[in-house]
């Protein structure tokens, strides 16, 4: 499957030009061959916009999520994307991944929120591994800190995620994670991990871009630089059957030995 990566933090404040942005990229995407297209963290509104996260927050079958299984329905390709979610009185950070046909396949709430900013705004989510079925593949979401922590990654290895979507946030000076660790991460639990980031100046917030998707043999089938681009690239499902006959870390594991960790 060949997937787009949308390297924008869009227009920070105003969802309809965030949709129209993503459409228009949605439409390129489509063009290129793309089956799916990701977009970063919080890009329906954007990520720094302070008290505005409450106001703009929507539930996870709101306008906008209508508006976006409208524009894949129209492009033929699945989206997804970030967004302040709305449920009662609680927000969370999350994402959702809208098929090719405009059906919600599934919502992820953000499990580790990073800094005071996101902590003064969101609820945590509780459930670290979410998954559903895309075109022959088991498609997984986490969103930007969570990758950090190799537990989250490894639940999702177990359950059998083949492509982990990470719409992120990734500001300086953390750029290695996009450099080094999520490489390391897509190689030791055999998997291809599409880390997708917001670029540029937002309020006190300076993203850094280097939106990849790495496969599980640790390389980079691609990587956008520091200024908003539209990246391609192929998950061959092929290639990781492969990896994971070649690579032993998961049926080499020893669980018995890992209860320290909780």
């Amino acid at each position: 499957m060949r997937i787009a990566l949308l390297q924008s933090s869009g227009r920070p404040g105003s969802t309809v030009e965030n949709l129209k942005v993503l459409d228009e990229a949605a439409g390129r995407a489509a063009a290129a061959g793309a089956g799916l297209i990701v977009a970063p963290e919080m890009f329906l509104t954007g990520y720094a916009i302070g008290d505005d996260v409450a106001r703009l927050a929507e539930p996870a079958d709101g306008d906008a999520a209508d508006a976006i299984a409208e524009l894949a329905a129209r492009h033929g390709l699945a989206v997804a994307y970030g967004y302040p979610e709305r449920d009662g009185e609680t927000v969370y950070n999350s994402a959702q991944l809208i098929s090719a046909g405009g059906a919600r396949l599934a919502n992820y709430r953000k499990t580790h929120l990073f800094g005071c900013f996101e902590r003064d705004h969101f609820t945590p989510g509780e459930q670290p591994v979410v998954q559903a079925e895309l075109d022959g593949l088991r498609i997984g979401l986490m969103i930007c800190y969570d990758v950090e922590f190799p537990e989250n990654v490894r639940a999702h290895a177990l359950a059998g995620t083949d492509l982990l979507l990470v719409p992120t946030a990734q500001m300086h000076p953390f750029q290695f994670v996009a450099e080094h660790l999520v490489p390391v991460r897509a190689f030791e639990n055999q998997m291809y991990v599409a880390y997708v980031n917001r670029v540029g100046a937002e309020d006190e917030f300076e993203f850094v871009g280097l939106s990849t998707l790495a496969g599980p043999d640790g390389v980079a089938r691609t990587r956008a630089g520091r200024a908003e681009e539209l990246v391609v690239a192929d998950v061959d499902p092929v290639f990781l059957a492969a990896s994971r006959e070649g690579n032993p870390y998961l049926e080499d594991r020893r669980p018995g030995l890992y209860g320290s960790l909780v």
